[in-house]
């Protein structure tokens, strides 16, 4: 069993996919090929963001957009310090200081009703993380940044292709960024990311950033990185996005299966209404988790844990923080444990991990007629010619 299974993505889409590819070996143009300009146009349009630029990773996607906005030595931005490394890195990067604001103990999202207090006349920023698929209290979090005059930008590294209340993760806020890593639910052969934004001003500095500053050959007007998404890379989440919303609908069909056998039984990372969630991961939370992992383990089932230690108490940054800041975080991250996920893990895999997981828990499997009412397989995946 895989904990994400992508080479039977990849068989789904073979042709497809070797097809984009040979496309760009065969035209050679390897940075900012056509493939760049089509793949900013898709996924623009799929949003219903105004503009998106790809990047060369969903980090690099979190420094552009913060250099965009003018963030710099001495500003604070506010984020939460349950997530991947990345999000408090690039503020970090640029010389500002992340500002660590605990997380709702149901869905380990930011939590809005803790922000305000942690505002001072640094800030400048805020920066939610739409943790494990879900987008975060987004509503909210534009609210109290508009009573203060300041941006909002959503990570949304795991939560591409979720809804918030009639729109799209990515296009909540002022900025979004994503991640086409590997893993995610839409994801390329490599590093890649992509920022979504309407506003015309920000979006012309992002496209100069990317490319060193350069607003035309060789005139740099601004300080710049090497930012671009190489074009192959953009050539294989086009052909990803052709069964994108059908993997999507299958993640969703595996995530009602555990909930089936998991919910009332064992702690699930809670999902909130009005918005759906991608399922980048499913999680549990558990006591003795190393001891359940280990089960699991022992059992041929792969898991993972995002996140074992909070930003704030990582070595590289604890100087920010007391360490016994954000208790809730704390406990999270001695509790969270991620079961396989995927649109290709099977009603019978999803069945194994459920009753080992029950099982090394101390908790009963739910009977035959419970089960009866669970989603039947997967459906058959679409070969795309």
């Amino acid at each position: 069993m895989e904990f994400i299974d992508l080479k039977s993505q990849y068989e789904a889409s073979r042709e497809l996919i070797n097809r984009r590819i040979q496309t760009v070996l065969d035209h050679g143009q390897y940075i900012m090929g056509p493939e760049v300009a089509e793949l900013e146009a898709r996924l623009a349009q799929y949003t219903g963001a105004r503009h998106c630029i790809t990047v060369a990773s969903g980090t690099e996607a979190l420094v552009i957009s913060l250099m965009a906005l003018g963030i710099k030595p001495g500003d604070e931005v506010i984020t939460t310090p349950f997530s991947f490394i990345a999000t408090a890195e690039a503020i970090v990067l640029l010389g500002a200081t992340p500002v660590f604001v605990d997380i709702d103990r149901s869905t380990c999202n930011l939590a809005p009703s803790l922000i305000e207090e942690k505002l001072t006349p640094r800030t400048r920023a805020i920066m939610p993380v739409s943790l494990f698929g879900q987008p975060a209290d987004m509503d909210e979090i534009n609210a109290i940044a508009k009573r203060h005059g300041l941006a909002v930008i959503e990570d949304a590294a795991q939560s591409f292709g979720a809804n918030y209340r009639g729109k799209k993760s990515c296009n909540l806020s002022t900025v979004g960024c994503t991640s086409f890593f590997p893993s995610k639910p839409l994801g390329c052969y490599g590093d890649g990311g992509a920022i979504f934004t309407s506003d015309d001003q920000l979006a012309g500095s992002m496209r100069e950033i990317r490319v060193h500053g350069q607003s035309r050959r060789y005139v740099h007007t601004r300080i710049g990185v090497g930012g671009r998404m190489d074009t192959l890379q953009c050539a294989i989440v086009l052909a990803k996005l052709e069964r994108f919303e059908w993997e999507l609908e299958q993640r969703a069909k595996v995530a009602a299966r555990y909930d089936a056998l998991l919910s009332g039984r064992i702690g699930l990372v809670g999902r909130m209404p009005e918005r759906t969630s991608v399922y980048a991961q499913y999680t549990a939370v558990v006591e003795e988790r190393e001891r359940i992992q280990a089960a699991l383990h022992a059992a041929d089932v792969p898991t993972a844990v995002h996140y074992p230690v909070p930003i704030h108490m990582q070595p590289a940054y604890a100087h920010l923080s007391s360490a016994d800041a954000c208790p809730v975080a704390r406990e999270m991250a001695a509790k969270v444990l991620s079961l396989p996920m995927g649109p290709y893990l099977s009603a019978e895999s999803a069945h194994t991990v459920a009753a080992t997981l029950l099982s090394a828990a101390g908790v009963a499997l739910p009977g035959v007629a419970d089960e009866t009412e669970l989603p039947r397989g997967t459906a058959a995946a679409p070969v795309l010619p």
